[in-house]
């Protein structure tokens, strides 16, 4: 369905030309030919800087590993050793004269750390924290049919502000987006199983159609449902009127036959396909994995997936890849996965950030039950530069996007809205947690909240938050004190 001619042209430089196909959706990797500098020119962002004695490189990259190793490092040990700084990253690339009406936007899916991004010159935004995704809208800034120049500039020059290794750079995937101007948004849609049973399961699909054109429009949205052979299992259409410059949400219901429920131990998934048509012709189409099961929390008789106790067999999974550094890279991930699953993992809990997508997805595949964490502080440092000096500003926005990113895997069983929170034996931590908790549950109510607390009292404040799971680290000697001080 996603038609488009990707080629790549050296000219003076980097130039990359797109050709558009006339109809729905395009996801182009957007990883290759960049120009790097590791440095910092305040002109680099600039279209008409002269970037050609600057390093070619494909993303995802880290500079860091890259570096020498050094106890001098202010990184310190913690940090790997390595160096951190500041670098820039350029791209030159073109849209034919077919994108002209079509919606443009990229989406980097990590970069470590304070980035900032421009487009044409035009300032796009920036974003402190490292391990979230970002998307900025090009259409209002690009020359159709002319060259376009992306300008990234990250800075990890004050360190430590972390307390593991972190790397530096664009170090996860890089995607352009080209739909129509009426088209899906999949970060404002969600699809959840509301109702399970041996017999049926019920696909509750609510999808969000923007309509960023200058008129009503009225279009039809059909959602199928296939299993992992391809077959069409189920099936629904609808039809909704979108104001200008707006967007409409539509909601569905599907009802799934005789039900093959994801475990850990058969991951099975299906696959949805929303389409919308406007006047009788396809303009937008979305697929997703759809993973059908149920669990419950239950203090008594503890975890069940699918009605059937189980044991979370899980480990704490940093973000790098060892010797690789930061730079995402699918199948060294997917090594260390095949390598903790032939342990007996069936968990992994994402320390103590948001992961790549990609992780999520090899999660939703291979089987594993995901504990996913969005901070490893709030407003009390632990690193001398780390994200608590941009927690006041940016924690609903950075969380908002975390939750509304992953909430449709299947792997997914559990929030986590901090580990080891300083303000936890303070008064402060209550109203803080709650209002992480009310964001999360604003977005998704079929996951339940926990957080991390590293040694157990039962006199710190935040026991009094509205988490649904206590967690404790290295809390096992004092489960009994737990189970005493709260009995229900």
């Amino acid at each position: 369905m996603n038609k488009f001619i990707f080629t790549v042209i050296l000219q003076l430089g980097l130039f990359t030309s797109l050709l558009i196909s006339a109809q729905e959706r395009q996801e182009i990797s957007f990883n290759k030919e960049w120009r790097f500098f590791l440095g910092d020119n305040p002109q680099a962002k600039d279209n008409s800087f002269n970037d050609t004695s600057w390093r070619t490189l494909n993303l995802p990259h880290d500079w860091s590993i890259e570096g020498q190793f050094s106890d001098k490092h202010p990184a310190t040990a913690g940090g790997g050793a390595l160096p951190g700084g500041t670098g820039w990253y350029r791209k030159t690339f073109s849209l034919p004269a077919t994108a002209k009406n079509k919606q443009v936007e990229i989406r980097f899916d990590g970069i470590y750390r304070l980035s900032e991004v421009w487009i044409n010159g035009h300032y796009l935004g920036k974003r402190p924290f490292g391990y979230i995704g970002i998307q900025y809208d090009l259409t209002p800034f690009l020359n159709v049919g002319k060259q376009n120049t992306l300008a990234v500039r990250v800075d990890n020059s004050k360190q430590p502000n972390s307390r593991w290794y972190s790397g530096s750079g664009i170090y996860r995937n890089v995607w352009l987006t080209i739909t129509n101007p009426v088209a899906i948004d999949p970060q404002e849609s969600v699809i959840t199983t509301p109702l399970i049973t041996q017999t049926s399961a019920q696909v509750h699909v609510n999808t969000v159609i923007n309509n960023k054109t200058k008129g009503n429009q009225e279009v039809a949205i059909r959602t199928v449902v296939y299993d992992a052979t391809g077959k069409t299992v189920a099936q629904t259409s609808s039809t909704t009127a979108i104001a200008a410059q707006q967007a409409s949400t539509i909601q569905q219901d599907i009802q799934v036959s005789n039900p093959i429920l994801w475990s850990d131990s058969n991951p099975y998934l299906y696959k949805t396909v929303r389409t919308i048509s406007l006047h009788g012709k396809i303009i937008d189409s979305y697929s997703s994995n759809l993973g059908i099961r149920y669990f419950n929390f239950d203090r008594a008789k503890g975890f069940s997936l699918n009605g059937k106790s189980m044991k979370i067999r899980g480990v704490c999974n940093h973000h790098d890849l060892g010797c690789l550094g930061s730079a995402f890279n699918v199948r060294a991930a997917e090594r260390q996965l095949q390598i903790l699953k032939a342990m007996g993992c069936n968990g992994i809990r994402t320390s103590h950030n948001p992961p790549a997508p990609e992780l999520l997805d090899l999660c939703d595949k291979m089987g594993f039950l995901v504990m996913d964490e969005a901070f490893d502080m709030w407003k009390e440092k632990k690193s001398d530069f780390d994200y608590s000096a941009y927690f006041e500003e940016w924690h609903k926005r950075d969380l908002e996007a975390f939750v509304k990113r992953d909430r449709n895997h299947p792997s997914v069983i559990l929030w986590s809205i901090g580990n080891e929170i300083w303000e936890q034996q303070k008064e402060e931590s209550v109203p803080i947690a709650n209002e992480l908790i009310s964001i999360v549950k604003s977005l998704d109510t079929t996951r339940k909240i926990t957080m991390a607390i590293p040694e157990f009292s039962p006199n710190y404040p935040i026991m009094r938050a509205n988490l649904d799971i206590i967690g404790f680290n290295y809390g096992i000697k004092k489960l009994d004190t737990i189970l005493t001080k709260y009995p229900n």
